[in-house]
């Protein structure tokens, strides 16, 4: 049996960095209100004319430099994100033709913060099948640029960011499994109401912009999570125990702490960058995995929780063996 695994993790953040001493600057807050509410110290935004591609290239390389390969070696690519640089082509065709790769399958995948875990469940498939051998699995997002800037309750807590993994087919498991489901019934209290089709150059300008009703989406995101990491464990007989790392999307302290409790596990257990990252969306669990790998906190042979949840309803996870 062939099994996807991670030979290489990569991450990029943006260089400019705003703290919530700047955001006191701008709007209607304080650091002391952003981090009790949320956790967030800072978080990094993109430069002007710095495209979610250009992000996502830098994460893809050092992902493909710390797995050994030749960039010629990935024949497949897909980019998880919610701020695509077009309508089309995808962001990954962009990456692909900035990597220098032809002729390989390349496409994106929105599932906005549950994006990667979608994404990775895709690349896992291809490969078990035999449809790759070399997958460059990328979440990345510009999320600055459907932030209303005026608005106190969503633009403290996102940021810029880009993380990859880089998929090789193998004998021994690595992704043992993966989880996804979605609930559109949920899709007001999380969304950007403008879009293509729905007429954006007439509707008005706030409505281009990320729209959340913050506690019913902390009720449901603190169930869920606990439900998806239940389903996990009990589909391949693992108790909570077996698990080295959780690395849960990072979108709020106080929803990852929620996480942990309901898994008994120890915050020494779980890997934490929402503080220096703030959420960035599909690129949150990549980026959070390639820092945990880089400074040694997760080593080779690990047992590994994935999870996230996020706007559609969209929820995920993936047990992984490193």
């Amino acid at each position: 049996m062939t099994f996807a695994r991670i030979a290489g993790t990569g991450g990029y953040l943006p260089e400019r960095v705003v703290t919530n001493k700047d955001l006191e600057e701008m709007v209607d807050t304080t650091d002391d209100w952003i981090r009790d509410r949320s956790g967030i110290k800072r978080r990094h935004i993109a430069a002007k004319g710095e495209k979610t591609s250009d992000l996502a290239v830098v994460a893809a390389e050092r992902a493909i430099e710390a797995a050994g390969m030749d960039v010629s070696e990935v024949d497949l690519i897909i980019v998880a994100t919610s701020t695509p640089d077009k309508v089309f082509p995808s962001t990954a065709c962009i990456v692909q033709r900035r990597l220098g790769l032809r002729k390989i399958p390349a496409f994106d995948v929105n599932a906005a913060c549950s994006g990667f875990i979608y994404a990775l469940d895709v690349a896992n498939r291809f490969i078990s099948t035999g449809g790759a051998r070399n997958a460059l699995v990328i979440g990345s997002e510009t999320m600055s640029r459907i932030l209303d800037w005026t608005d106190r309750s969503t633009c403290v807590l996102f940021g810029d960011g880009a993380g990859a993994v880089l998929l090789r087919a193998s004998n021994e498991a690595g992704i043992i499994s993966t989880h996804i489901h979605s609930d559109g019934e949920f899709e007001e209290l999380l969304h950007v109401p403008a879009g293509i089709s729905s007429g954006y150059d007439t509707v008005q300008q706030e409505a281009a912009f990320i729209h959340m009703k913050g506690n019913e989406v902390f009720r449901k995101a603190v169930s869920t999570l606990g439900n998806i990491a239940r389903e996990t464990l009990s589909g391949n007989n693992i108790k909570q125990e077996d698990l080295a790392w959780l690395v849960p999307h990072q979108a709020n302290l106080r929803i990852i702490t929620a996480a942990a409790k309901k898994l008994e596990l120890s915050m020494d257990q779980v890997i934490v960058t929402v503080d220096e990252h703030a959420n960035t969306s599909s690129a949150s669990i990549p980026l959070a995995l390639d820092v945990a790998i880089r400074d040694g906190r997760i080593k080779r042979g690990e047992l590994l929780l994935f999870e996230a949840f996020g706007a559609g309803f969209t929820w995920g996870s993936a047990l992984v063996r490193y």
